[in-house]
């Protein structure tokens, strides 16, 4: 048999180093890869539910503090009853345990210095209570009670001795009964009833012919009062386990879904096995979710106008390449076949400037295939148009010996804009270069700059032909040449103009193609670049 155990006051916790190890294997697991996203938000509520069944805890300490009020009830009730039992004869002590047995619904016995039984309260009267019969009540006490165990196992409690009782029961089987003849002072012991309701036994000395009067109550509003409380905590942990565990699943949905739509539309545009892969863009979606998937939707669009730029460079560069390279190999075979030394000249010309034009369009596809890697690393620093445009002017004039002259007009205005020297000088120099072989003889070229408080522009006018509306977008794609009938086959690759839109654009600029304002014959291209703003403030 398991000793009596009376009820300990120490309420301490468990130790706190469970409690780093613990949170050293949560984030651990939070750290697992193979963790889904829907598993990892169900962990996150159901461990806020496990702090609210940590309850269970407070409701134990509860469960000892009214155990521990009892045994005080109990200490006061047995010895207030010895009191009145010393100075009575035997029916006047007989009347006495009668009385506050039945009032106090306790069962009172008391024994003689020789341990035999001189009086039970249950004898004398009706019992004033009866131990229940757990077979005899219904099932749901019985899963209380369970309950109670479970509880029990999760606190660590102290085992408590089941109560067992005969009418025949000496006083030497009782340990309080000894431990009050030793110390002298009552003694209050704890067991559990059959049906795990609390039994306090209480035995106290009665005068000095070593009597003692052993008291016992059956607590049966302890056991219902905690179990009442257990069993709401457990209703609200259990509708807010249920609650909790759906709110997850809908939340793991509004996240998960289209996060793996995201995905699946992804590996089909990395395989590539569909051309026109749909990437969800959830217009209805205001989260974080929905503006994922519209930057992914419009990085894929940008993804795949990059590759038709590439795919369709490629074949514009082999298109371009082949044509000076049949001409080229055409010269060279023929001339192994001529004998006139003049016709062996004229095809070795030929030859040369077939070479020269292939020279020219690799220098230019080489330069039109990484400017825009190279203008994506660049960091913009302020730059004056104004001066980059006297600077290309001079410098023209001294190379060209002034073979189409160019005027240079500065109409006022901050002309200051962030950006790379180098290649806007690159811009200005293909406009220019595209004026001079439009200009006719004695023509002359213009370049205007001004500001207009918003950007800067740098107009370049030329007195030719101009560009017809209609292919005035057309001659900025590569490879796409408009030139002048006069002008000598090869002499152009066809990609400054498009070079030169295209490091407007990378600085958020525009380049256009206009009528003269003054409504003179010629063409009028302009340059506009946003104004550096944080170098005004």
């Amino acid at each position: 048999m398991v000793q009596a155990t009376a009820l300990p006051t120490n309420n301490s916790a468990a130790a706190h180093p469970s409690r780093d190890r613990g949170g050293g294997r949560l984030r651990q697991l939070w750290r697992i890869r193979g963790v889904s996203l829907t598993t990892r938000i169900l962990f996150v509520n159901v461990i806020a539910l496990a702090l609210l069944a940590g309850g269970f805890f407070y409701l134990d300490s509860y469960r000892k503090q009214l155990i521990e009020e009892r045994f005080k009830l109990a200490r006061a009730e047995a010895e207030i009853a010895a009191e009145a039992l010393e100075g009575a004869d035997a029916a006047r002590r007989r009347q006495l345990l009668v009385r506050i047995g039945t009032k106090q619904m306790l069962r009172l016995r008391l024994y003689d210095g020789e341990s035999h039984l001189l009086a039970d309260s249950f004898a004398l009267a009706p019992p004033s209570f009866a131990l229940i019969d757990p077979e005899s009540e219904p099932w749901y006490q019985q899963a209380a009670r369970w309950l109670d165990r479970g509880v029990d196992f999760i606190v660590n409690a102290p085992v408590i001795e089941r109560y067992s009782d005969t009418a025949e029961r000496p006083a030497g089987s009782w340990p309080e009964i000894q431990a009050a003849r030793t110390s002298g002072q009552t003694a209050v012991y704890l067991r559990y009833a059959p049906d795990r309701t609390p039994i306090i036994t209480a035995a106290t000395p009665v005068g000095a012919q070593g009597e003692v009067l052993l008291s016992l109550r059956n607590a049966l509003d302890i056991t219902q009062s905690v179990r009442d409380a257990r069993q709401t905590l457990v209703i609200i942990i259990g509708l807010a386990l249920l609650l909790s565990v759906q709110l997850s699943l809908y939340l793991a949905r509004t996240i998960v879904q289209p996060l793996r739509a995201l995905v699946r539309a992804a590996v089909r545009v990395r395989l590539g096995r569909e051309r026109e892969v749909v990437v969800p863009r959830l217009p209805e979606r205001g989260d974080e979710i929905g503006l994922l998937a519209r930057a992914v939707s419009d990085m894929t669009t940008a993804l795949r106008q990059r590759i038709d730029a590439v795919e369709t460079f490629a074949a514009d560069v082999a298109h371009e390449l082949k044509n000076p390279l049949a001409s080229l190999s055409s010269a060279l075979e023929t001339m192994q076949r001529v004998e006139d030394a003049g016709l062996r000249r004229q095809l070795a010309d030929i030859a040369a400037h077939d070479v020269q034009r292939i020279d020219r369009l690799i220098t230019e596809i080489a330069d039109a295939s990484r400017i825009d890697a190279e203008l994506s690393r660049a960091t913009f620093l302020p730059v004056d148009l104004a001066a980059l445009a006297a600077q290309v002017v001079g410098a023209r004039d001294v190379r060209t010996r002034g073979s189409v002259p160019v005027r240079l007009r500065r109409d006022g205005g901050d002309c200051v804009v962030p950006g790379d020297a180098a290649r806007l000088e690159r811009v200005l120099e293909n406009l220019l270069d595209n004026a001079v072989s439009f200009s006719p003889p004695g023509g002359v070229v213009e370049v205007i700059v001004w500001g207009d408080g918003e950007a800067a522009h740098i107009a370049v006018v030329d007195e030719g032909p101009g560009i017809p509306e209609s292919e005035r977008e057309k001659v900025f794609e590569r490879f796409h040449s408009v030139r002048p009938v006069e002008e000598a086959f090869g002499a152009h690759s066809g990609l400054g103009l498009a070079i030169a839109r295209t490091i407007a654009e990378a600085h958020d600029g525009t380049l256009t193609i206009a009528d003269r304002p003054d409504g003179k014959r010629g063409a009028w291209l302009v340059l506009s670049v946003p104004l550096d703003v944080e170098a005004d403030e």
